[in-house]
């Protein structure tokens, strides 16, 4: 992936990664980490953004949000890595578009992960796993679009839901999940495990991931036969940082609504019509929004269908937390954005669980959801 960055001009392969393109594929500059010159002359038009050239300056200054280069003494860019913060973190914008303060656990739904996956010259890992040549796995990726992932491509194999569409999920939040049981949106595990998921299969990380679940060759066949749920490299550089991880990113707190971006009058009666007639708090329970305890669900339950709830071990869906859903908005909602609004979704439940809510009730509880 370094090279294809760098480019052919930077000793890298190809047309290289331009500052241009890297915005347009929804990555992030901090601009708390750019130097004061390299500001001004940004400002001032002075530097050119479509040289792959001013990537690596921006790499070096690690202000490429969730993204590490390493590079050697004659500023030879020779490894590239990823963090968390490449999907859940985001930028305000403050500069310009894509440019700006820092938003970590803001999930980055203009990331388009599949055609930055596409932008490497090979695909061998997903070609070893999957059997497929490379041009059918970027079609597959190409399906993602902005701010969605598939993590269990890797374990089932299965790239699109029954009806055809693709079977990606959006980009989570990671703020605000102190306190509650499990992280996921089909229930996989906590924190650390997700954590340790991702960084050992999903990113190819060097360390050691256990979980006998993923040996179901029925529901992960992929998994199943690459023994996925035994990794145990040589050397473990992944497990001594679990622990930090988890503790940073549980004390992230939700973000609080701006100023004037809800009715509060509005919001004090749907807080009424939330804890009772629209029986909400019977899942999401104040103050975290989720349940204390088991908060999982069947699709039947919550009036939808089982497709992404069966690609995991307990075939159920996470009571979602709600708090700090304005910083969400982006992509839809649901685990696969299936609902464009906040509307549609308490209209589905509406008329799921026949509430007989009024136009007017809706609009109420609507305001207090995005109070929270």
């Amino acid at each position: 992936m370094q090279q294809a960055i760098a480019g052919s001009a930077n000793g890298g392969v190809g047309g290289g990664l331009s500052p241009k393109a890297a915005l347009e594929a929804g990555l992030k500059v901090d601009m708390d980490a750019l130097p004061a010159a390299l500001v001004d002359a940004i400002k001032a038009g002075k530097v050119d953004m479509n040289d792959p050239a001013t990537t690596l300056a921006l790499l070096q200054t690690n202000a490429v949000v969730g993204v590490k280069g390493i590079f050697d003494d004659s500023k030879k860019i020779i490894r590239v890595g990823i963090t968390c913060a490449l999907c859940h973190s985001t930028v305000d914008n403050a500069f310009s578009a894509g440019i700006g303060h820092r938003l970590d656990g803001w999930p980055n739904r203009d990331l388009n992960v599949g055609t930055i996956i596409s932008m490497s010259p090979s695909l061998k890992p997903f070609e070893d796993l999957l059997g497929l040549p490379a041009e059918a796995i970027r079609k597959v990726l190409a399906t993602w679009g902005p701010g969605k992932f598939d993590a269990e491509l890797i374990l089932d194999g299965k790239a699109s839901r029954p009806d055809g569409s693709s079977s990606a999920t959006l980009l989570p939040a990671a703020f605000g999940l102190a306190g509650m049981n499990l992280h996921t949106y089909t229930g996989w595990g906590s924190v650390p495990q997700w954590n340790a998921f991702v960084a050992n299969l999903e990113m190819q990380g060097q360390g050691t991931y256990l979980d006998t679940r993923l040996d179901n060759a029925v529901k992960f066949p992929v998994a199943a036969k690459a023994k996925l749920g035994h990794k145990r490299s040589a050397v473990d550089l992944v497990t001594k940082y679990l622990p930090s991880l988890q503790a940073y990113q549980l004390s992230i707190p939700a973000p609080i609504p701006p100023a004037g971006s809800f009715d509060q009058a509005a919001a004090t009666r749907g807080h009424t019509l939330f804890v009772d007639k629209a029986q909400c708090s019977s899942c999401h329970v104040e103050p975290l929004y989720t349940e204390p305890g088991w908060n999982m669900h069947t699709g039947a339950e919550i009036g939808i269908d089982n497709f992404q709830a069966m690609r995991s071990p307990d075939d159920r869906y996470r009571t979602t937390p709600l708090r700090g859903l304005f910083a969400r908005t982006k992509g839809g909602f649901y685990h696969d954005g299936r609902f464009a609004d906040l509307k549609a979704v308490v209209q589905h439940y509406n008329d799921f669980k026949k509430l007989g809510l009024s136009d007017a009730e809706i609009t109420d509880l609507i305001e207090f959801l995005k109070s929270l």
